[in-house]
């Protein structure tokens, strides 16, 4: 693991000491995968695990961005320090965010408490930045209480938000019935709350009839998976006119306190870093072996030996493995 120069080792002692300029910092060198993030999240290791991780996703339109300005008011009001992760598409000319600060949210960024970022999903098929996960640590790491994360949508490839929050909203529109046929394979399994948004537009009542009949019939299936005894709460907001909001923060915090009673946000933690490790893995081993192909790389001929047929796959890969072993 490569020693951190001294500018870095700058940067993380002043984001450690409440720097919020360093921590924009940091962040753009985990967001452009600098050599130096493996040892930046050694050195603020020793300082995460304190916030809760609240997703918000959606489809397009459905007023997410209004909904986590609302919710960051509230828990403003109360005291409480927020950072925000906007994931947006990403832009086809720099490849950064295409929204980038979020106007809806404009309204905090001079609060000293509120430290909002956007990120570019960067081609990631989960709809969630590579990067995401290592900005959410140094966020924790920098003392945020609560970290809000808002994905650019929903859908049979975006569901990536199951694995870095610890309670999820799915907020949809009374305009969403279609994209619920879509989404109904996945959703009850993303959502820990369902939110109606716009909820005084027409078909609104329907919506939440059907998705009120859904999260009950995941709670008393057999077949569903259950670590918790939790009915998905349906709730009707209007963000645009903040109603609904309190009832909202309410049923997160009543999500809350059940995984924390039953012990389950510590095993759904444990679950979430044993799955961080084997993907750095993977990702690491993926990169010695490409690296180990090239030209003068010791893999090469074994990889030129199954393409002309005189080796089997799976000899080569007993051979392969012996290779990379110490």
């Amino acid at each position: 693991m490569p020693m951190l120069d001294a500018k870095t080792s700058a940067l993380i002692d002043k984001m450690l000491a409440g720097d919020r300029l360093a921590l924009a910092r940091l962040i753009t060198r985990v967001e452009n995968r600098a050599a130096s993030v493996a040892e930046i999240m050694r050195r603020v290791h020793g300082r995460m695990g304190r916030a809760y991780i609240l997703g918000i996703t959606g489809p397009p339109g459905s007023g997410k961005s209004t909904v986590v300005d609302r919710l960051t008011a509230l828990l403003r009001a109360e005291g409480a320090s927020v950072g925000i992760v906007a994931v947006d598409p990403s832009s086809p000319f720099s490849g950064g965010a295409v929204l980038g600060d979020r106007i809806r949210m404009q309204s905090h960024t001079l609060d000293p408490e509120v430290f909002i970022r956007s990120m570019a999903t960067r081609g990631s098929l989960g709809g969630l930045a590579r990067a995401t996960s290592d900005v959410i640590k140094l966020l924790d790491a920098f003392g945020k209480q609560w970290i809000l994360i808002e994905t650019v949508g929903v859908g049979q490839t975006e569901l990536d938000i199951i694995k870095q929050a610890d309670t999820t909203v799915v907020v949809l529109v009374p305009e969403s019935g279609d994209a619920i046929q879509t989404m109904k394979a996945g959703l009850m399994e993303v959502a820990d709350v369902l939110v109606v948004n716009k909820a005084d537009r027409a078909g609104a009542n329907p919506l939440m009839t059907e998705l009120r009949f859904m999260a009950h019939l995941q709670r008393t299936s057999p077949q569903t998976p259950k670590d918790i005894d939790w009915e998905i709460p349906v709730l009707a907001t209007q963000a645009q006119n903040d109603v609904g909001i309190v009832e909202l923060l309410a049923a997160i915090r009543g999500h809350r306190g059940v995984l924390e009673s039953t012990g389950a946000l510590d095993k759904r933690r444990r679950a979430r870093r044993r799955a961080e490790l084997q993907a750095l893995l993977v990702e690491e081993l993926t990169a010695e072996v490409s690296r180990r192909l090239g030209p003068d790389g010791d893999l090469a001929p074994t990889f030129e030996a199954v393409a002309a047929g005189r080796i089997d796959p799976y000899s080569a890969v007993r051979k392969i493995l012996k290779a990379l072993a110490p």
